[in-house]
Order: structure tokens, then sequence, then C-alpha cells
């Protein structure tokens, strides 16, 4: 298993270098110039120039990713233009609320996902099949921002049950439960079609499995039979769907920090490309990468659990 994680860490290392070429190049493309972000639009041609040279800007772009490169391995993903601070330390502080974010959508998503698909499998052809179905559908079809706007207006701006701008607190405080339902449910809502369609699919292969009938042979009960011997073998593929997902989810949580007022680093990365500040999108790039290839190893690490065959391959 340690190889296989092992193997998993070193593949990484050529897409994380794929993503931030991809990302240095498109924000190439972002319109607007950089010294006159830094050095205001009162700013003589001279002072331009003199920024664009201290900041290696008038160089071929291959050097100037060289250079980025190479700050990157040190650590030193450089100063906002627009605070002047250092990004690595706004970053840290917009990481945990995206890490709270993922997680509390993922809490109640993953499991009511995985039931939903549970049950459609098992009254498969019947009308709960059916309208499990057509609920699936329809969060996967509507758009992030669209769930977004509809649960501010009716929960929080018509029936004032939960706020919906910004962060008072940590998940674990009341204050802060409050205000990441919103965000949270905006996500998950998104989230259980595919994990409910995947589960169901995974499941309805597995109830025709020798071994199923063999269970029930031996009297176990149908609510043993289905958690004990379907869902263990239907949550592989599953498992595969929420890793696979994990890119939708980060771009998910970019639209909804920035709809919410959210304090994460979706919302970073948003203001730092229009406003062009390059070190902050940069870094806000290489963190989403990062926490991406996260996620696709935690969930090998779960592929060991539920099949024991895969860290013995």
């Amino acid at each position: 298993m340690g190889a296989h994680i092992l193997q998993r860490v070193i593949l990484s290392v050529p897409v994380l270098f794929g993503v931030l070429l991809l990302g240095f190049m498109l924000l190439q493309l972002v319109p607007g110039d950089v010294a006159m972000v830094i050095g205001g639009p009162q700013a003589t041609p001279e002072v331009l120039e003199q920024i664009r040279q201290e900041m290696g800007l008038n160089r071929p772009l291959v050097v100037q990713f060289g250079l980025y490169i190479g700050r990157v391995l040190q650590g030193d993903l450089g100063y906002s233009m627009i605070n002047n601070t250092p990004v690595i330390s706004e970053l840290a502080d917009a990481i945990g609320p995206t890490a709270e974010l993922v997680v509390a959508c993922l809490i109640w998503s993953v499991p009511i996902g995985i039931a939903l698909g549970t049950v459609a499998a098992v009254y498969r052809g019947k009308l709960l099949d059916r309208l499990i179905i057509a609920i699936s559908v329809t969060g996967v079809s509507t758009p992030v921002f669209f769930i977004g706007l509809m649960l501010i207006m009716w929960l929080g701006y018509h029936w004032e049950l939960f706020p919906f701008l910004g962060r008072e607190g940590p998940l674990w405080t009341l204050q802060g439960l409050s205000h990441i339902a919103l965000p949270a449910l905006t996500l998950g809502l998104t989230f259980i079609g595919p994990v409910a369609r995947m589960t169901r699919t995974a499941a309805l292969e597995v109830l025709n499995a020798d071994y199923v009938r063999t269970a029930r042979a031996k009297g176990l009960t149908e609510r043993v039979v289905i958690i004990h011997h379907v869902l263990r073998n239907a949550l592989i593929p599953v498992v595969t769907l929420i890793g696979l997902q994990a890119g939708f989810l980060l771009g998910g949580a970019v639209v909804t920090e920035t709809i919410f007022s959210w304090p994460g680093v979706g919302r970073l990365a948003v203001g730092a490309i229009l406003s062009r500040d390059l070190p902050m999108a940069q870094g806000s790039i290489l963190v989403l990468a990062v926490s991406f290839i996260v996620i696709n190893l935690i969930v090998d690490l779960l592929y060991g659990v539920l099949d024991p065959r895969v860290g013995k391959r």
C-alpha cells in the first residue's frame, strides 16, 4: 500500500507542473498591465518601465515561468500587488474556510446520496426509484449559482432562517454553523445527484451477484445483506466518483464562496484575477491544484480500505 501511495505521489509531480504552467499562461491572457496596477494610473512611463524591469515582466515568458517555479520550490509565492502582504499568509488564512466548506458539504451530501442511490436500487423500477432519479437529474442539471441565489432568497431573505453573507466563526461554533449552512447546502445539492446515480448503478450490479444470493440463502435479513454485502462492494466506484468530482467541487466552491462572500481560496482567486494580482492568482491556483491532488490521494487510501487487493498490486 505504501508503494502504491508513493507511486501516486510521484505521478502527481508532472500533473502539478502542468497545472502551474497552464495557470501561468492563462493569466498572461488576462487584459491589463501589471505595472499599471502597481504604479497606478498616474504613474509615468519611466516608472512603469522601472517596475517591469524590477519584476522581470519585460523578460521572455519562459524565463518568467522558470523564475516563478524557482520561487515556488523555495516556498516563496511573492507579495500581493494589492495589499502588499505575503501571498502565503493570505492563502493560509483562506485555506481553513475553504476546507470547512468542502467538509460541511461532504458530511451531509455523501451519506444522503449513497442512501438515496441504495433505496433506488432496492426499489428498482418503482415510483420511489423514478422519483430519486428525477431528483438526481435535477440536482446535476441545476447550476450552482442558481441554487445559491434561490437559497439566499427563500431561506436567507424571506424566512430569515440563516445568514447568507460572510463567515462569523469556525465550524464547531453555533455562529459558524449558521453561517456555513447555506453555502454547504448550495454545494451539496449539486453533489447528491452524481453520488446517488453512481450508487444506484453499482448497487444494481452487486444485488445480482452470487455472494449476495448466498448471504440471503444463509438466512440473513435484507437489511444486513444490503449494508454488509451490497454497499461495501458498491462503494468502490462511488469513492472513485467522489475523487473525480473533487475538481467540480472546488470549482463549485469558487462560485459558492463568491456568492456568499465566504472568505476562502476560491473567492480570493476570483478577486486576484479580476484585479490582475498575479502572485495572488498564481498562489490560489497552486493551492487549488494541490488540494485536488491531495483529495485523490485520500481516495487512493480509501481504495485500500474498501478493497485490500489494491494495496497488494
